[in-house]
C-alpha cells in the first residue's frame, strides 16, 4: 500500500495568534506609536531631524523595493516593515550627521541585515540597530557629535552641548524636572522621555507588545547599574537623580519600548523573555559604568539578539509526548 509523504511543518511554541492580525497592521501601529518621539525630535533639533528621518525611511523602502525587483520576488514594501526600520534608525541618529549617512544606514539595514537573510522574519538581529552600530563603528566622531543648541518647549537652550548621561558621567548636574518634562539633547528619538512612554502605552493598549521585556530590561539596568556603582566604589554618586538619568536620559527607554521586544529577534517563551531582559540590563549597565561611553543600549540589544537562539533552545518547553515517542522508536528498532 502506498503511503503518502507528509511534509514536515514547523510549529512554534504558544502563545499562538487566535484572531485576524496582519504584519501591516502591527507595523502601522508601531509607526503611530513612534510618531510622538519623532515629533519631539523635530521640535528639539529642527528641520535637519525631519530630513534625516525622511531620508532614512526612503532609503529603507527603496532598498527593499529595488532588491525585490532585481531578484524577482514579490514586493513587500506595503507591509510597512521597511518604514518602521527607517523610523527606528532615524530616531537613533543625531541630527548633526551629514545626509548621506542615514541613506547608507538604510541600505545596510535592509540589504545586509534583512533581505540577504531572507527578508522579514529571517533576520537574526534588529536591522535598524545593526545599521546604527555599523555607522557608530565606521564614523564614531560624527555619530557622537550632538547639537550645541536645541529648541526646548520653553525656547532655545544654547548651553546644551551634551546628553544628560554624558553630563552625569563628567560630574555635572542635571535638572530632573526639565529633563522629564522638557526636551533634552541626544539622538533624535531620545529628545522626550514622555513622548517615548506615550508610544509605549499605545503599543500596550493595542496589544502589539507585552510589558515583560521592556519592564525587566529597564528595571534590571537600574539594579545592575546601582550594584556596579557600589562594587566600583562610587556609592557616593548614587541618588535619585542618578537613577532617573540612567532610565530616561539616554536610549534606554527608546530601546526597551521599540527595539528590544522585536518579534523576530526576541525569545518566544515568557521565561526566555525574562532571561533576555536580564541579559540586556546587565550588558547595558556594564557598557555604561565600565565602558568608555556613557551609552550602551544599541550594542546590548545587538549582542542580546545573537544570544536569543541559545535562550530559546534552553527555555522552550519540550513538546508533550516527545520522550515517549523516542522510547517507542528505540524499542521498535531493537
Amino acid at each position: 500500500m502506498a503511503v503518502k509523504a507528509i511534509e514536515n511543518v514547523n510549529v512554534s511554541i504558544s502563545p499562538h495568534i487566535r484572531k485576524p492580525i496582519s504584519t501591516r497592521r502591527i507595523m502601522l501601529d508601531v509607526c503611530i506609536a513612534i510618531t510622538p518621539a519623532c515629533i519631539a525630535g523635530i521640535i528639539a533639533f529642527g528641520w535637519r531631524a525631519a530630513v534625516i528621518l525622511l531620508i532614512s525611511v526612503l532609503s529603507c523602502v527603496a532598498t527593499e523595493a529595488v532588491f525585490e525587483l532585481i531578484t524577482k520576488k514579490p514586493l513587500t514594501i506595503g507591509d510597512f516593515s521597511a518604514v518602521v526600520t527607517g523610523l527606528i534608525l532615524g530616531c537613533n541618529l543625531p541630527s548633526t550627521i551629514p545626509f548621506w549617512m542615514p541613506a547608507l544606514g538604510g541600505v545596510f539595514a535592509i540589504l545586509i541585515v534583512k533581505m540577504i537573510f531572507g527578508g522579514l522574519g529571517q533576520n537574526f538581529m534588529n536591522p535598524a540597530l545593526a545599521a546604527r552600530c555599523f555607522l557608530l563603528i565606521s564614523f564614531a566622531g560624527l555619530m557622537t557629535r550632538f547639537p550645541e543648541t536645541i529648541h526646548t518647549l520653553f525656547g532655545a537652550d544654547p548651553v546644551t552641548t551634551a546628553t544628560p548621561l554624558a553630563v552625569l558621567r563628567d560630574g555635572g548636574t542635571v535638572n530632573i524636572r526639565e529633563m522629564l518634562l522638557d526636551l533634552h539633547n541626544g539622538c533624535i528619538g531620545e529628545a522626550s522621555a514622555i513622548c517615548v512612554l506615550i508610544g509605549f502605552v499605545y503599543l500596550l493598549v493595542r496589544r502589539v507588545i507585552t510589558p515583560l521585556i521592556p519592564c525587566v530590561y529597564i528595571g534590571s539596568t537600574v539594579v545592575f547599574v546601582v550594584l556596579l556603582q557600589l562594587i566600583t566604589g562610587h556609592a557616593a554618586d548614587l541618588n535619585l537623580t542618578f537613577v532617573i538619568v540612567q532610565m530616561c536620559g539616554g536610549g534606554l527607554l527608546l530601546g526597551a519600548c521599540f527595539m528590544a521586544n522585536d518579534y523576530v529577534t526576541s525569545p518566544l517563551s515568557r521565561t526566555g523573555q525574562l532571561i533576555y531582559g536580564l541579559v540586556l540590563g546587565l550588558l547595558t549597565s556594564l557598557f555604561r559604568i565600565l565602558g568608555s561611553s556613557s551609552e550602551g543600549v544599541s550594542y546590548a540589544i545587538i549582542i542580546g539578539n545573537c544570544v536569543v537562539p541559545l535562550i530559546d533552545r534552553v527555555t522552550i518547553p519540550r513538546p508533550f509526548g516527545r520522550e515517549k515517542e523516542k522510547k517507542i522508536r528505540k524499542e521498535g528498532q531493537a
